[in-house]
């Protein structure tokens, strides 16, 4: 029969391995990034193949990518389908490049620039700033602008999220008496692109930085879209396309402070045709206490661009500051969600 004592220690010992695991969990996401990088489900959409194959054909060690991949076969990203032998898994799958809600790009950039910006994490909660620019030299979009080869990665994570977040919205939310839809921060234009094939009587505008939406007019052609939507290239701080009935921001305010995120808000309601429609597509913070991806995007937020996801209340005090009225909050099968605002 069990001591108090010993029940005592048993009940230390779980909390100690709980604990434990939650303080190792870089070692997953950062053995994720390697697989990426070498581009190991590439090379596996024909089928299981050996370690030893495998590394030869990336330019790795057989024996430490083995060690890898046994890891992320444990977690269901591989499956060892013989000895040292291995093939993709549905989830292992998104890790490939071409496939429609593509990680890889996510997976490589939170390995490298998130990686590095978390390493001065205790900077942020000290200065309540992000650590980019003591990591990177400068803020994290002036390096974006300067790197372009890092300003690419960012650009197909976002892509890849935007393609998960796209089919979420589309489900969820009624385009059709939406109008003209002018998408601010819209990037490559995948939500954009996939709200239009749904609504083919729409005609739209995607308005982001020059070097962004160069891709966007790549992707609106490739889909048949390029007559129906305009690309605009600019800056959402001095202005943005007038003349919308929605205007459309996904995960564009949570990279910003109130300060920031007001002149954008203030810029798109000037140019907002009357009785028009603001729609944000947004993670909102619960009241409750429990695990909530939307927090952890949170410290993501305050780490590295020095913005921040808010709740409902945050939402509709930074609204009304900018001249809108919250109507409704929508829910989607992704953990952002969509505020509907109309001006007032």
């Amino acid at each position: 029969m069990a001591t108090p004592q010993i029940r005592k220690d048993t009940e230390q010992l779980s909390s100690a391995m709980m604990l434990r695991e939650m303080l190792c969990g870089f070692w997953v996401s950062q053995s994720i990034y390697v697989a990426a990088r070498i581009g190991v489900a590439d090379l596996l959409k024909d089928g299981p193949q050996s370690c030893e194959h495998l590394a030869e054909r990336a330019g790795v060690d057989a024996g430490a990518l083995y060690r890898v991949m046994r890891t992320l076969a444990s977690y269901g990203l591989f499956e060892e389908s013989e000895p040292q032998c291995f093939g993709l898994t549905p989830l292992g799958s998104l890790l490939q490049t071409s496939v429609p809600m593509s990680l890889r790009s996510l997976a490589i950039w939170n390995g490298e620039v998130s990686f590095k910006a978390w390493g001065d994490a205790l900077h942020a909660v000290e200065t309540g700033q992000p650590t980019t620019r003591r990591v990177l030299g400068m803020n994290l979009f002036d390096y974006l602008g300067q790197k372009p080869e890092v300003g690419q990665i960012f650009n197909d994570a976002m892509s890849g999220l935007a393609t998960q977040v796209s089919q979420a919205v589309v489900s969820a939310y009624d385009f059709s008496g939406a109008g003209k839809v002018v998408d601010i921060g819209g990037g490559q234009g995948t939500l954009l692109g996939a709200i239009l094939r749904v609504y083919p009587e729409m005609h739209a505008i995607v308005f982001d930085a020059p070097a962004v939406v160069e891709g966007a007019n790549r992707r609106l052609e490739a889909m048949s879209l390029a007559e129906r939507c305009q690309v605009v290239g600019g800056d959402f701080f001095e202005r943005v396309p007038e003349g919308g009935d929605t205007y459309l921001l996904s995960s564009v305010l949570h990279d910003w402070d109130d300060e920031n995120s007001l002149l954008i808000l203030r810029n798109c309601r000037r140019a907002m045709r009357q009785n028009g429609k603001l729609l944000l597509i947004e993670c909102v913070i619960p009241h409750s206490s429990g695990p909530d991806f939307s927090k952890l995007l949170d410290l993501q937020m305050l780490v590295v661009t020095g913005g921040r996801e808010r709740t409902e209340e945050q939402f509709r005090t930074l609204l009304s500051a900018a001249g809108f009225e919250v109507k409704r909050i929508i829910s989607t099968a992704v953990p952002e969600r969509i505020i509907e605002a109309v001006a007032v």
